[in-house]
């Protein structure tokens, strides 16, 4: 599992705008209830309490820094370790206050993208072996998609697309628009000719197409098994040779994962990797860590 230096998140400035909103959702006016305690310096640890992947120390530490700039933060992990339940991820010194109000949006984050982490992790390891790499798609919680993407390179996964403007990816619609796969990737081609091209095929016939107009990937949706083996087939043969990779995508489970990646296909898409989020258990307490068996 990669450590936070192989790792790179987005631009402060992305996490900065990401817990500003964040902060004023939860605090609004002012705490309320951090108002009846004294501010005075006080230390705090952070509990992960189940197996998990760490993602998301950037935004757990901005949205602390952002109530109280001298907080001193000391991590145990790094983002993409491996932890055991029972795990005192970090402890924390500053003022008792700041420390109380900034607890549940830093866990916000980072319980969302460590639970995106640990899913992809999972999906990762299905396949190992096999070559297949797993990627994320574009079902992100709005205005996290930065933030999600980092936690699936965290837990071992590749990003697909950003968004609408980064890679160019023909769909259905656009094929019919266009009045065929060839023209749809000939006027893709004239038109952004330095984007990737991906392109979407529901049959082996539109495969063929795909692949003697030439793209960047095809995307083969909902194959049965016996369909994707023969796409694999006819990507492999002559002429095409697997210049072009294939990728997978439409309703894959973990279940049937390492099937589909045996089959040879190059990449898995995924929507459940940011999608269905399964929050991490942690919590942040004041006062020192308990004592290590």
């Amino acid at each position: 599992m990669p450590g936070l230096a192989s790792l790179h998140p987005p631009g402060p400035e992305i996490i900065r705008a990401d817990v500003q909103s964040a902060l004023a959702e939860d605090l609004g006016g002012g705490d309320v209830t951090a108002a009846l305690l004294p501010d005075v310096a006080d230390i705090a640890y952070l509990l992960c309490k189940e197996d998990a992947v760490v993602c998301g120390q950037p935004w757990f530490d901005a949205c602390h820094r952002a109530l109280d700039p001298d907080v001193d933060i000391r991590w145990n992990v790094s983002d993409g370790d491996r932890v055991a339940s029972g795990t005192v991820l970090a402890t924390l010194a500053g003022r008792s206050r700041a420390l109380v109000s900034a607890e549940r949006t830093a866990l916000n984050f980072l319980q969302t993208l460590s639970g995106t982490a640990t899913t992809t992790a999972a999906h990762v390891a299905a396949v190992a072996g096999t070559g297949t790499r797993i990627l994320d798609t574009r079902k992100t919680i709005p205005g996290l998609r930065q933030a999600q993407k980092y936690a699936v390179r965290a837990g071992g996964g590749c990003n697909h697309r950003m968004g609408l403007f980064d890679a160019v990816m023909l769909k259905e619609n656009h094929v019919r628009a266009a009045g065929s796969i060839a023209a749809a990737i000939a006027s893709a081609r004239s038109l952004h000719p330095g984007l990737p091209l991906i392109v979407e095929v529901e049959n082996l016939g539109e495969l063929a197409q795909a692949l003697h107009a030439g793209c960047d990937r095809v995307l083969i949706d909902d194959f049965d098994a016996a369909m994707r083996r023969e796409a694999v087939r006819i990507a492999s043969s002559a002429p095409f040779l697997r210049k072009i990779p294939l990728e997978v995508s439409g309703s894959v489970g973990l279940a049937g994962l390492r099937a589909i990646a045996e089959d040879g296909v190059d990449f898995i898409s995924i929507g459940a990797l940011t999608k269905h989020v399964h929050a991490i258990d942690l919590s942040m307490k004041l006062g020192p860590p308990p004592p290590r068996d």
